[in-house]
């Protein structure tokens, strides 16, 4: 039973540090506060983002914000292994008991803050052994340095064979009016049958980043619906994802600070059945069967 109460629309801080914006310190706290002002509290993280830089970048504009811990909600993912930033000299998976239980002291000392709110595994691995694994969660839990577990990118049955052994809260996937492959492949129907709340990872998808038949099809139907409802594209494809009932909280990756002010337009936002079969139909290039 998951203890968690999370935003319904998560922001994602993958592209925050050197990876990609490169935020100052300052800018990052006026981001932190301007999500949280528009009812955005969860902040998604995973150790290797900015090559292992930019938990620690966050945990020192956290500390200076000021803001209180009660106040948001910190989501950390570990498991992969890039050479950068590691002695390693391959890229891999890791998911002893050991290397777990470091991963998340270390994102917490990074993140300046005493528990995750949620801890994901984040691929899966041909090696992951679920009685290890378990006890690491277990011991996370018993010293409260995690509240909720769950996992990103895993399949049906991998999350079955981790499942036999603990509770599984969430799974965070690619879903997206572009990738709707999790309502074909069962993923979804998995995650709604066993309790386990999905986020989606890339939720806007493709529309605005490539230009091809389906991309296509799909600005122009955005622009019908645009008019009708008076919001965004990215609104509208937000509430797409929103409106499927296993509850899928969508993890935007924007720090533009007008996209963040609409995107909980997309939760208020109560799209007519035809208009989601629509954008499903433009996305498919063919009628439902």
């Amino acid at each position: 039973m998951r203890k968690t109460t999370l935003s319904p629309v998560i922001a994602g801080t993958m592209n925050w540090g050197d990876w990609d914006k490169k935020l100052t310190t300052s800018e990052m706290v006026h981001l932190m506060n301007i999500c949280i002002e528009n009812k955005i509290t969860t902040f998604d993280h995973a150790d290797i983002y900015g090559g292992y830089t930019t938990e620690a970048q966050f945990g020192k504009a956290f500390s200076e914000s000021k803001i209180s811990r009660d106040k948001l909600q910190l989501i950390s993912k570990c498991g992969i292994q890039l050479k950068q930033g590691r002695p390693n000299s391959i890229k891999h998976y890791d998911y002893s008991k050991d290397y777990i239980i470091w991963s998340v002291e270390n994102s917490l000392k990074n993140l300046q803050t005493d528990y995750l709110d949620v801890l994901l595994l984040h691929r899966p691995s041909p090696l992951m052994q679920s009685d290890e694994i378990a006890e690491a969660v277990l011991k996370l839990k018993s010293e409260r340095k995690i509240i909720d577990f769950g996992l990103s990118n895993f399949t049906n049955s991998q999350t079955e064979l981790i499942g036999q052994k603990t509770d599984i809260s969430y799974n965070q996937i690619q879903f997206s009016a572009t990738h709707h492959e999790p309502i074909l492949d069962g993923s979804l129907d998995y995650m709604q049958a066993h309790d386990i709340r999905p986020m989606s990872w890339n939720p806007l998808g493709t529309v605005f980043r490539e230009d091809n038949e389906q991309t296509r099809r799909l600005k122009k139907l955005l622009v019908a619906l645009v008019k009708k409802y008076g919001v965004g594209s990215d609104t509208i494809l937000l509430a797409w994802i929103l409106k499927h009932p296993s509850k899928v909280i969508p993890v935007a990756g924007t720090v533009n600070i007008a996209r963040i002010q609409s995107l909980m337009k997309a939760v208020e936002l109560e799209m007519n059945q035809q208009d989601w079969f629509a954008i499903w139909t433009e996305s498919m290039g063919n009628e439902v069967p």
